[in-house]
């Protein structure tokens, strides 16, 4: 299972980006899950639904399916977070995990970044090793790999490169005759 992570701030286009990548990896024949990490509270299920009632009355975990999808949610109940490491040890198997967030964790990532953010965030790749290539809509200052945000193709295209480096490097040499 690879793991790439998209990364930047809010408003940036991840979101937006990963949509659009999504269904072009999908068609390589990527199997693709993702891992979104959200900073506030948030709810998959609603008050009065029997799901929503047993995590109220304590479950720590609920596990909802039918014939169309299934859904594992977990309450927390004052636990720490769970690290990025143990959210993937949860998924089925697959050919990429693309995480959304997570954006100090040690994963090769690309980073999202739209021109006029003057909220005085700094670019991440001057300081993060981790960082492949940059999508934005101005040119950087950077030998990194630089995409248009809207060039899903390009940027697919990378990682499907990418992705294949990784599987190289990872094989044994042949051995001599």
């Amino acid at each position: 299972m690879k793991i790439l992570g998209i990364a930047g701030y809010s408003g940036s286009g991840k979101t937006t980006l990963i949509e659009k990548l999504i269904p072009l990896l999908v068609a390589e024949g990527l199997r693709v899950s993702l891992v979104k990490h959200a900073h506030h509270a948030f709810e998959v299920d609603y008050p009065g639904k029997d799901s929503w009632r047993h995590r109220q009355a304590g479950c720590s975990e609920v596990l909802v399916s039918s014939s169309q999808r299934w859904a594992l949610m977990g309450e927390l109940r004052g636990e720490p977070e769970p690290t990025l490491a143990q959210l993937l040890e949860r998924f089925s198997p697959c050919d990429l995990v693309i995480v959304e967030g997570w954006k100090f964790d040690p994963i090769p990532r690309i980073e999202v970044h739209r021109a006029g953010d003057d909220t005085g965030r700094p670019l991440l790749f001057p300081r993060d090793p981790n960082v492949i290539a940059v999508a934005t809509d101005e040119p950087l200052d950077t030998r990194l790999p630089q995409f248009a945000l809207d060039d899903a193709p390009g940027i697919a295209g990378f990682i499907l490169a990418s992705l294949a480096r990784r599987d190289d490097r990872a094989r044994p040499a042949a051995a001599a005759d």
